[in-house]
């Protein structure tokens, strides 16, 4: 299987190179090749194209939120929860219908974003300034002409980076941007974009960022009873954050295709500030961080019914974390990751409504580390996935099967000495099937469903990490399960120019979940195992509507509301008070929503935003002792805009928490209360 697997990559490789080289006898043989026009605004039905719709902020919406990163955006979002851990350069990570944050995949223009060492992404280190868009899907997207890549998560996110657009005449724009505002933020960010012609362009885009992260908060703990333990005010420290990003890319189109080259540089210092646990208010702990990538793709329509195109990506990132106090444990450890991945996807026109398409695969991540006695893993991955689908009327289908192959290779020390080396393979296919129909053909109303059965890999802490790995965990399994409907309106006059509402229904089942447990009699050493099972049922809804209420202006009102029910049962035999099975797991509340409300006139917007977290448990025993209280944040921002010449400005200023609320996301790590942005906006 692994040497077909091989020969099937190299062919198709192959196969892409030799196109090139057939492209420029192409270009000007047929009128009906890919035309890349400057940008026409269309207001109208949105065309029945996916099979099951993504969840999307862009433009207006995603600028006008109160967002700096984009974890803070995807919170607005129905099924998302959103792991914060504090400040303004805290970790957060995103879990899409309690799956669990390494069920999900970033992508960032089209190429996943990958973390071999423990399978988070911290979207905390994602600015916005850059984004245009952000996207996110429940089991898979429903455009098959992608990588194989793309159908290995059981959710997805994607972001988009601003491409160039310029004015008649243009071939250079200029941004400047300042954030200033609490905690002594220092944010200023530059954008340049130049035409080379008119089929190449480039962007250019760099950030700084610093904050010293000090913010009071209330910090107040009850007994088992009910009764007040303390109460008191204190400020949060060790929460500083220094970072540079810089990141540029080359766009190119031609007659039949286009292609793109992206580099993206991070590097940060920070400070970690730790739980609030044993009446310690400090913490000495501090990250650096710093991730590097070089991306390109290329796509190209080679005749009417063949499309094909490949993409590739090196990554190489570098963690440096250190507990200097001897009280806890002394860390000081560093860590090395590599990756190489390339990709070819190859997509054919059966019929007019019918598409098939093979993608191909191949990543290789590995890990380097200074800590003791490590194992210095290898993974060798393979992916392959054959997708088809086909519309007939008001009913559109997509199905996939997915086949991986991993090699997992490592290397035991002890005391630097090799002692042994191990190599294992694993085989897996993967299937989902997407569903949706529009009945009559009309496109206002459809019903959507899907089934999807996918896995993760344990990560490389997950198998190696000194004295708590565990080389013999299995993949952690999910089958998902939804169904859903939407319905919207659009009209071109009136007080109200459009409707939408969708509700979804889903039900999650997760097996061998990957759960830490004691090591032996002791509790302060633990180890990696396959024991757990979750049952997730939900519901999400969401509802938008854009009013018109006098002569330019537009007021956009944006609703999600989730309901979740997700329950332990790994220990059936774990019941009663303090017991587990069929607890909620933790941190993931029964109910939660959100509200935005946009509204611009001329040159002036303004923006409410709200969001609620109901009650939780921070763990799955769910008794008073473990309960979280609801929180729930108002954000208002102001903006005005002004020409003068040929130089836009633009002032924002933005209250966050109004109400200055103390909450925790996490226990233990507060959250900040009311502060304040101030941005201005240079747009040349």
């Amino acid at each position: 299987m692994r040497r077909i697997f091989l020969v099937a990559l190299m062919i198709i490789l192959l196969g892409q190179f030799a196109t090139l080289a057939q492209t420029d006898s192409l270009r000007h043989s047929r009128l009906d090749s890919m035309q890349y026009l400057n940008d026409v605004v269309v207001y109208g039905r949105r065309p029945f194209v996916e099979v099951i719709p993504a969840q999307v902020l862009s433009g207006k919406r995603l600028e006008g939120l109160n967002s700096h990163s984009v974890a803070d955006a995807i919170r607005f979002f129905s099924g998302v929860q959103i792991k914060d851990y504090g400040g303004v350069g805290g970790i957060k990570t995103v879990d899409i219908r309690s799956m669990g944050t390494n069920h999900m995949g970033v992508f960032y223009d089209g190429i996943q974003l990958g973390n071999a060492q423990n399978g988070q992404i911290d979207l905390g280190k994602f600015s916005l300034d850059n984004i245009d868009e952000i996207s996110m899907y429940n089991g898979q997207k429903s455009e098959i002409f992608q990588p194989a890549r793309d159908y290995g998560s059981a959710g997805t996110v994607y972001l988009r980076t601003r491409r160039p657009h310029f004015a008649a005449g243009k071939s250079d724009n200029f941004n400047v941007t300042m954030r200033t505002g609490s905690f002594g933020l220092a944010n200023p960010s530059l954008r340049w974009e130049h035409k080379f012609s008119p089929g190449v362009s480039m962007s250019l885009n760099a950030e700084y960022i610093s904050a010293d992260g000090q913010y009071h908060f209330r910090y107040r703990k009850h007994f088992s009873d009910g009764s007040l333990a303390w109460d008191t005010t204190a400020v949060r420290h060790n929460g500083d954050i220094e970072a540079w990003r810089a990141e540029g890319s080359l766009h190119g189109v031609t007659s039949n295709g286009r292609w793109n080259a992206k580099f993206y540089y991070y590097d940060s210092e920070r400070g970690i500030p730790g739980a609030i646990v044993n009446n310690v208010w400090k913490s000495a702990q501090r990250q650096w961080d710093r991730n590097f990538f070089v991306q390109g793709g290329w796509q190209t329509r080679v005749s009417d019914r063949y499309e094909t195109q490949l993409n590739a990506k090196y990554a190489r990132d570098f963690m440096h974390f250190n507990n200097p106090d001897t009280t806890l444990m002394l860390v000081d450890n560093k860590f090395w990751q590599d990756e190489i991945y390339v990709s070819s996807a190859n997509k054919y026109t059966v019929l007019t409504d019918w598409d098939v398409d093979l993608s191909v695969d191949y990543k290789r991540n590995y890990l380097n580390s200074t800590l003791a006695n490590f194992s210095y893993p290898m993974r060798h991955t393979g992916l392959a996935a054959l997708v088809t689908s086909y519309a007939i009327g008001g009913l559109k289908m997509q199905a996939s099967v997915l086949y991986t192959m991993i090699n997992d290779r490592y290397t035991s020390r002890y005391n630097g000495e090799v002692v042994a080396g191990h190599s294992e393979w694993m085989h897996r296919f993967t299937p989902a099937v997407f569903l949706s129909y529009a009945p009559w053909c009309q496109h206002d109303l459809n019903f959507r469903a899907f089934y999807k059965r996918i896995f993760r890999m344990p990560t490389f802490n997950d198998l190696y990490y000194t004295d708590v790995g565990n080389a013999d965990l299995s993949p952690e399994y999910a089958d998902q399960y939804d169904l859903g409907v939407q319905y919207q309106v659009l009209m071109e006059q009136g007080f109200v120019s459009g409707v939408r509402v969708s509700a979804d229904a889903y039900y999650n089942y997760i097996t061998d979940k990957i759960i830490a447990v004691p090591k032996g009699t002791g509790q302060y050493r633990w180890m990696m195992m396959n024991i757990g099972k979750v049952k997730i049922r939900g519901i999400d809804v969401t509802a938008r509507t854009t009013v018109r209420p006098v002569t330019d202006m537009n007021i956009d009102l944006n609703l999600t509301y989730t309901y979740q029910r997700a329950q332990d049962y790994s220990y059936p035999q774990n019941t009663g008070y303090g017991g587990t099975y069929k607890g909620q797991i933790a941190y993931i509340p029964w109910h939660s929503g959100s509200a935005v409300v946009n509204a611009t006139w001329r040159q002036v917007g303004l923006n409410y935003s709200f969001i609620y977290v109901g009650e939780r448990y921070h763990t799955s025993a769910n008794i008073p002792v473990n309960h979280e209280q609801p929180w729930y944040t108002h954000d208002i921002s102001a903006s005005y805009a002004q020409a003068i010449g040929k130089v836009k400005l633009k002032l924002t200023v933005e209250v966050n928490n109004l109400f200055n609320q103390f909450y925790e996301v996490i226990q233990n790590y507060p959250m900040p209360g009311r502060n304040y942005k101030f941005i201005l906006k240079f747009d040349i």
